[in-house]
């Protein structure tokens, strides 16, 4: 047998599987699924949460609010302008917050409650009768981009609600009204106790300033840096000393180069003369220059004798003696002026460093005259700036105490009603738009919840892309359901031949060239068709297979293995009077006579037989394994039905002798738990298994991957395929 795992997973390598859900279309079509199944435990919380939401918005006591906008503005006392130095001008971030505790305050609240429009409200009105209740109907918010403080109160009764906020307004305003008067002849006092103290400080500031320039002569070259007498002595004594240190390096350069060049005369005067802007003279540079002619002539002369005579000649003797005496006397001119040239250089050299020393010297004597006038001068700085300060700050008290003597608009706050309170005409809660969206969110939230937990106990397998992940196989066949009224077990076993222009007929073809695909050609195959509980299908898969398979031409031999439950013979509608694979495996009668034929050509039956007592020891049986290995030998497909496999052990024995087994999974019934069982039962005796057939799968099941946009119905008479 070719049973291994390895020949599992090729075959399910070669399969085409569907693949698993991870786009975002598989999740949109994922969750549209899940609701779908579960809609009525989604809808019916909700219909709930509406129903209750419009019986409170019908029983609930209508509320009215009316608002008032007034703006505070800062404008008073305005007691200093401009930018004076550490005052601060404007109000702290946080009046607004103190003024709406000002309003929602137990005088503010108080005095509104004494208003006569309170009192001129009907009786079924005057709820806010104490401080409390107004408190707690009062609500003050201030504007997020602005400074509009808005003034609420809500009631059941519209005209109360509107004369508790003009109350509360009235009261806040004249509250801020009668703090003027106070506050303007309060600030006025206080600011003459601070010119007061002010004017002493001015002159005390002033007499240390005076002090100070008395102590101080140096400071009469000038207090400013820029006009002082030595800090400018000192800013050309530096440009002076810079000029130096430059003249001295020059000079020990020029003096470095001549030293240098001593032992190389010649080179030594083209070095003084390109540097002859220095000053010094060269009285023999004419003379050399002289000597250097007379020597090219003689040079020449010489050059023209020896080529008419011999170099012993007296006359050629004669002029080499006086070349040579020549340049003898050149070269102690270059000597001489050599050493003339250096002593001028050291010269020079001294008198730049002397130059630079007595500068430096200089320098040294008024930069400490200057680091002194400098402290001075800071010093003076800041007695002259704080007297300056205090002096300013002096004025400006003076300007202010004479604008608050005479200006009566010196309140703190200048309070503007922007928007007067006005009568309600609609409650503003409870809201219905606002109440039956609460609802319906709640009612989605709580039922989504309980659709949720069901689809979480639910173990059921829903789509054909969960089974090949559970499982790992791929899915051979998709069929669709026939649980019809008028379709009963023998008709639902021969679908295929009843209507050949059936869906189901379609589906069970496509399975039928899924197995051809893999059953190898010229050979004849046993395949084991099971699932993993009961009442999945398999046998009626089995029938309609074994049919489709006939009709291809294929000789097809129906073995029902099932020795406790038989169900082949009903569904072909055959009488087995006593024959089948049991009286064969007991040697009662032969396998040629066991076997019946039936109304479809190519296929044949091997029914169950006489019950047994031991039916996994009959198929456990080196007989049985005899059996089908001649049915083999016989026919081109052998097509074996089995008990389930989580039931009995038969399944196993029969999936270890077959050449491949397929698993039947039934749609919407079939557990992640039990299947993935038997899946793994299957694989403990070395199943070779094909894949999964699901069965019964609705016609909309597009779970499953069914869906069709063709109606096929079947004629008594007739196989044809009607398309609408």
């Amino acid at each position: 047998m070719r049973n291994n795992d390895a020949t599992n997973v090729g075959v399910a390598e070669r399969m085409e599987i569907a693949p698993l859900p991870g786009t975002t279309d598989d999740l949109l079509e994922n969750l549209q699924g899940f609701l779908w199944r579960r809609l009525w435990i989604v809808l019916l919380p909700v219909i709930l949460a509406l129903l209750m939401g419009g019986i409170y918005q019908s029983r609930a006591t209508p509320l009215y609010t009316s608002t008032s906008k007034i703006y505070v503005e800062q404008i008073g006392p305005p007691i200093f302008q401009g930018n004076v130095p550490g005052v601060v001008t404007r109000w702290p971030p946080s009046y607004l917050n103190t003024q709406a505790e000002v309003l929602r305050s137990t005088g503010i609240l108080s005095a509104a409650l004494q208003s006569p429009a309170l009192a001129d409200l009907p009786d079924s009105a005057k709820s806010a009768n104490s401080v409390g209740a107004l408190r707690r109907g009062l609500n003050v918010e201030m504007g997020k981009k602005d400074e509009i403080i808005n003034v609420s109160f809500t009631s059941p009764f519209p005209e109360e609600a509107a004369a508790v906020v003009r109350a509360v307004v009235e009261a806040y305003v004249e509250a801020q009204n009668k703090h003027k008067t106070s506050l303007s002849a309060e600030a006025v006092r206080i600011l003459g106790e601070e010119r007061t103290k002010r004017e002493t400080e001015l002159n005390d500031k002033r007499q240390a300033l005076t002090d100070f320039e008395r102590k101080n002569e140096d400071l009469v070259f000038g207090t400013g840096r820029d006009t002082n007498v030595i800090a400018r002595s000192l800013e050309h004594l530096r440009l002076l000393l810079t000029e130096a240190d430059i003249a001295t390096l020059d000079s020990q350069a020029f003096y470095d180069t001549c030293k240098r060049l001593m032992d190389r005369p010649s080179r030594l005067r083209e070095y003084a003369v390109s540097q002859r802007n220095r000053g010094g003279d060269i009285p023999a540079a004419g003379q050399v220059a002289g000597l250097q002619a007379e020597l090219k002539r003689l040079e020449r002369e010489r050059a023209d004798y020896l080529l008419r005579l011999k170099p012993d000649t007296p006359a050629i003797v004669a002029l080499g003696t006086e070349i040579s005496q020549l340049k003898q006397q050149i070269l102690d001119l270059d000597k001489e002026f050599a050493k003339t040239q250096l002593a001028v250089a050291e010269e020079e050299l001294q008198a730049a460093q002397e130059r630079q020393k007595a500068l430096e010297s200089l320098f040294e004597q008024h930069r400490q005259d200057a680091v002194t006038l400098s402290n001075q001068l800071g010093q003076y700085d800041l007695l002259q700036s704080d007297y300056e300060r205090t002096r300013t700050f002096c004025n400006t008290l003076d300007d202010r105490i004479r604008v608050l003597g005479v200006d009566p608009q010196v309140g703190s706050l200048d309070v503007q009603i922007v928007e007067a309170a006005q009568t309600p005409t609609s409650p503003s809660r409870p809201r219905l738009p606002k109440t039956m969206g609460l609802a319906l969110c709640l009612g989605l939230f709580f039922g989504m919840g309980l659709a949720l937990n069901q689809e979480w106990k639910d173990k059921r397998l829903r789509s054909t892309e969960e089974i090949s992940d559970l499982l790992e196989l791929p899915i051979l066949g998709v069929i669709p359901s026939m649980t019809s009224p008028n379709q009963t077990a023998v008709i639902r076993g021969q679908k295929v031949r009843v209507s050949p222009g059936s869906r189901e007929a379609e589906a069970f073809r496509g399975l039928r060239t899924t197995l051809f695909h893999w059953a190898p050609k010229g050979k004849a195959w046993t395949i084991l068709v099971t699932s993993a509980a009961a009442k999945e299908g398999k046998s009626t898969v089995v029938g309609n297979l074994a049919i489709t398979m006939a009709h291809a031409g294929q000789r097809v031999v129906v073995v029902d293995a099932n020795l406790r439950r038989p169900e082949q013979h009903i569904l072909f509608n055959m009488d087995p009077k006593g024959k089948g694979l049991t009286s064969v495996v007991a040697g009662r009668m032969s396998l040629e006579e066991a076997i019946a034929p039936t109304k479809i050509g190519n296929l044949d039956i091997l029914a169950s037989g006489p019950a047994v007592s031991n039916p996994a020891e009959v198929i456990d049986s080196e007989d049985f394994a005899q059996v089908l290995k001649q049915l083999a030998d016989e026919y081109d497909r052998v097509i074996v039905d089995s008990p389930a496999v989580l039931a009995v052990t038969d399944a196993q024995i029969l999936a270890s002798r077959c050449d491949a087994t397929v698993l039947v999974i039934r749609a919407q019934a079939s557990s992640r738990k039990l299947s993935l069982q038997a899946h793994h039962r299957l694989a403990s005796v070395d199943a070779r298994i094909l894949g999964v057939v699901v069965n019964d799968v609705q016609f909309k099941g597009a779970d499953y991957g069914y869906c069709s946009h063709y109606d096929y119905r079947r004629d008594a008479d007739s196989s044809e395929l009607v398309k609408e």
